[in-house]
């Protein structure tokens, strides 16, 4: 994707970290006559050293797997939070704009064997359950229950590369006090999170 060189983030390490707080992604493909997007939870597997993989499942009846052997490489997007920045926020005039961060992961896209989806459900499952208070456990449901899988096409996407787009007003530094008091004035969800990640990308500066 197209980022100005300001609001390019190289750091592996915390692309990595934001996908993992942010895993519900949109993996896109190309299909014969145009592309294909399905939104799709994810568990970001490996290290800096031996590289990272995406796991991740689909629905059979999605037949946007029956093209994955027919990709070259594989787009998976992660969207975190993100605002509209009023220009009447700025000390100065100048035109409006959005601060959003984003990441693109690249990559080869593979069906698992059935065992490997298996574990697969399993961990994410186990992943998001040991946040709750009664916690399930996969492995204990019923056989029946356990057998939902069959209905389910899992893969994994060999991350070749990742691109990290923050754009978060860094090119009116002076303007963020303002920015960051004007967002957590809106008290939403999303204005309050962008309001830590300009906090965040301060220290940096």
């Amino acid at each position: 994707m197209y980022i100005p060189k300001h609001y390019q983030n190289n750091d592996e390490l915390e692309l990595v970290s934001f996908i993992k707080e942010h895993p519900f992604g949109i993996l896109v493909t190309q299909g014969n006559n145009a592309p294909w997007a399905t939104h799709l939870p994810f568990i970001i597997q490996g290290n800096t050293t031996d590289g990272y993989t995406l796991v991740s499942h689909l629905s059979k009846a999605n037949l946007q797997w029956e093209d994955f052997k027919n990709q070259k490489e594989v787009l998976v997007i992660f969207n975190g939070p993100q605002h509209y920045i009023s220009a009447s926020w700025y000390g100065e005039e100048e035109v409006p704009t959005w601060d959003y961060i984003a990441i693109h992961a690249y990559g080869e896209i593979e069906i698992m064997d059935e065992e490997a989806l298996k574990k697969a459900l399993q961990e994410l499952v186990h992943t998001h359950e040991k946040k709750e208070k009664n916690p399930v456990d996969l492995s204990k449901m019923s056989p029946h229950t356990q057998s939902q899988y069959k209905g389910v096409v899992g893969f994994t996407v060999q991350v070749k590369r990742f691109e990290g787009a923050y754009k978060l007003s860094q090119t009116r530094k002076k303007d963020h006090p303002s920015i960051i008091k004007e967002l957590e004035e809106k008290k939403t969800p999303q204005a309050t999170a962008v309001a830590k990640a300009i906090e965040k990308e301060n220290k940096k500066l």
